[in-house]
């Protein structure tokens, strides 16, 4: 009940988006590669984004 009006933290926030970014790759990768591909590197900038956040919050 509480944690309903929680706010999502950005790492929360970024993580949401590179699950969604994978699992569209995958689902496109039967139809259109090079969408899939596009889609995959755009999930890999996230994550890249999600270490950076990482090292400075364990700082």
């Amino acid at each position: 009940m509480f944690g309903l009006f929680k706010k999502k933290s950005k790492l929360e926030l970024l993580q949401e988006q590179y699950k969604k970014l994978q699992k569209e790759a995958y689902q496109l990768s039967t139809v259109n590669r090079t969408a899939s591909d596009q889609k995959q590197a755009e999930a890999e900038a996230v994550l890249n984004q999600i270490k950076q956040l990482e090292l400075q919050e364990g700082k």
